[in-house]
């Protein structure tokens, strides 16, 4: 035996209010989208000239009457669309026009408008004819929350149904739903969604009710005791599309629309325009920096209906310092039509959205000019982004992206230039390292970039494999010893036991020490990371981890290289006298203090071994210094 689905109404609507709609506000946006459709279907039918009207108008018992110019219904046609929840039909496309998805159908869009009414009402008198000529009789379908519903036809002179063709709905407030159908709501819900509708949309406003929404107004009427006018929502031009008598005048227009729908002034404008996917539009460069984490924003209409103001996913990652405005017919709407569906035209848009971008911004860097420098000034992480996957953004990003360096903030081409020719550029990979090296490689004349901040160290390698001719690479710290003046041989001889004893005192830290002579002399130590003492230390405690037969072989290919060097300076006066001491508790304990320090001046935090570290070498040598008579540090100087 086979069986149909018995639907509970209630469930259904409690499923779209709570899992596909954001809001209740999309009510409006479906019973206009249906309005649309329908007149589309007449124009389709009766040619361009057909009528393309919508009135909203608010009852005076707090329902909502929303009247369409539409191809109307016939009573078989109102039973297919209206009597099947979710049913596709024929006629369903013909009216949605290739509205084919879930929430394309007629019959869902008016079941939608059940989240805020227990009732609903559909007049329609069609525009077709029958096959011997007459016109179909007018319909009227009722709904009720409880599931049920009546469909009949009824007499062509009868009032509540449109004296032409086309459909008026008439809803009943839901219990606490009623705000939704205020006027003053109605109002802003219809010229949010609908102020770009290619159709005359218009609302029906009591004077002594005006919130002062602006827009033209039609005629006025006498509704009772209150003087009531049309004020007109929608109907004109795309902004973008509108003719100006200068290109100054519609940089103005654009700018004001802006500053009225995405609520800044913005920084630049790139026109938007793809016909294969029917879109236009305007991107719109923010006034303010944003963290390339921030949500994108965008407002999206299709078919001139807005689908919605934060419509994320549509231009590439590296694009998230524009929001766009754009209309477009090609583009599939998710189920809730708040979204875009993730397709192959979806794809192949954002990638054409994102050259025309890539496109500006390049044109813009290019030029030495305030608007390149302004939009450098402000949205330079977004340059780097989009630099780490375009190579043409990359060689310009290399001459005009700021870095820090020790020449000061500058480009590379800055540091370049400041350095001996033929100097290598060396880049530290992080803000730590460079904060420990940086003294000592201005004053060596080392050219150094700070690859530590967001997409630097990134940008840095690729700009080094990819154009050698810069001859940039990652700082080790060899570079940097070797670059320092070895002491002489006689004074290396001389403090060698004690540069051992120090050696060992460091190692549980991993650290290594050398001495050498360098500037500036108020610096005591330089605290150098190095990166094949990493691979070192890995391999150790994989030996360790690893079986006999597999530990003995990674024992023989791995060596004792600390991933830390402390490179003290023996043109400090602290360090002279360290060295010099015979108490080999100060000894320690000085060694460990020039350590720390030396952590503490590249601006890592401190681990807590390392805090205990510290405390326990001041305390030694407080102790020392705080005993009667001379210390040992000053018996040896």
């Amino acid at each position: 035996m086979t069986s149909t689905f018995q639907v509970d109404l209630h469930g259904v609507v409690d499923l779209l209010a709570r899992h596909l709609y954001s809001s209740p506000r999309v009510y409006l946006r479906e019973l206009l989208q249906n309005g649309v459709d329908a007149i589309t279907a007449r124009r389709g039918l009766a040619g361009e000239d057909a009528p393309a009207t919508i009135r909203l108008r608010p009852l005076p018992d707090g329902g909502l009457e929303v009247a369409d110019s539409g191809v109307g219904l016939t009573l078989a046609e109102a039973g297919e669309l209206l009597a099947t929840i979710g049913r596709s039909s024929k006629r369903d496309v013909e009216l949605g026009t290739g509205r084919e998805e879930f929430l394309g159908q007629f019959g869902i869009g008016l079941l939608s408008a059940f989240m805020v009414a227990d009732e609903i009402e559909l007049t329609s008198r069609s525009a077709r004819s029958l096959p011997d000529g007459e016109a179909p009789a007018p319909v009227r379908w009722r709904g009720f929350a409880d599931g049920s519903y009546e469909l009949t036809e009824v007499a062509a002179d009868d009032p509540t149904v449109p004296a032409e063709p086309g459909s008026i709905v008439r809803l009943r407030p839901r219990r606490d739903m009623e705000h939704w159908l205020a006027p003053a709501t109605v109002t802003a819900l219809a010229q949010d969604f609908g102020s770009l509708l290619p159709v005359d949309l218009q609302v029906e406003v009591r004077l002594d009710l005006d919130d002062g929404t602006p827009g033209p107004r039609g005629p006025s009427a006498v509704d009772g005791d209150a003087r009531t006018v049309w004020r007109r929502l929608s109907g004109r031009e795309l902004p973008w599309k509108e003719r100006h008598a200068t290109p100054a005048e519609r940089d103005a227009a654009l700018t004001r629309y802006a500053e009225q729908t995405l609520g800044f002034t913005p920084l630049a404008r790139i026109d938007l325009d793809i016909p294969v996917a029917g879109l236009s539009g305007v991107a719109y460069v923010l006034p303010a920096a944003v963290s390339p984490t921030t949500p994108s924003s965008h407002r999206v209409y299709l078919k001139r209906m807005l689908l919605g103001t934060k419509v994320d996913d549509l231009l590439p990652p590296w694009a998230f310092f524009v929001r766009c405005v754009l209309d477009a017919s090609a583009l599939r709407p998710t189920a809730s039509r708040e979204g875009l569906y993730e397709d192959e035209v979806l794809l192949a848009t954002r990638e054409a959205l994102g050259a025309q971008v890539r496109a500006w911004a390049l044109a813009t860097l290019a030029e030495d000019s305030p608007a390149g420098r302004a939009f450098l000034r402000v949205h330079h992480l977004a340059v780097r982004a989009l630099a780490l996957q375009d190579d043409d953004m990359l060689d310009l990003a290399a001459r005009v992206l700021p870095f820090e360096t020790t020449e000061g903030t500058g480009t590379l081409t800055d540091l370049q230039a400041a350095l001996p020719e033929g100097a290598r550029l060396l880049w530290t990979p992080s803000v730590e390292e460079f904060r420990r090296v940086a003294p000592v490689a201005a004053a060596q004349g080392l050219g150094l970039v700070n690859g530590g901040y967001v997409y630097d160290a990134d940008l840095l390698e690729r700009i080094s494999n990819r154009f050698p001719r810069w001859r940039l690479s990652p700082v080790t710290s060899s570079d940097v010893s070797q670059a320092l003046l070895e002491v002489d041989p006689l004074r290396e001889l001389e403090i060698a036991g004690t540069v051992q004893a120090i050696d060992a005192a460091l190692a549980p830290q991993d650290c290594e020490v050398i001495v050498r002579a360098y500037e500036p002399s108020v610096l005591p130590a330089m605290l150098l990371h190095d990166r094949d003492g990493d691979h070192e230390r890995e391999a150790r405690a994989t030996v360790e981890a690893a079986d006999d037969l597999w530990g003995q072989v990674l024992a023989e290919l791995s060596g004792p290289a600390r991933s830390r060097q402390l490179v003290l300076n023996d043109t400090n006066d602290t360090v002279r006298s360290l060295l010099a001491t015979t108490d080999p508790q100060v000894r320690e304990a000085g060694a460990q203090s020039l350590y720390v320090t030396a952590l503490l001046l590249s601006g890592r935090p401190l681990r807590s071994s390392e805090a205990t570290l510290m405390n326990g070498s001041l305390a030694v040598l407080l102790d020392r210094a705080l005993r009667p008579g001379t210390t040992p540090l000053e018996e040896n100087r």
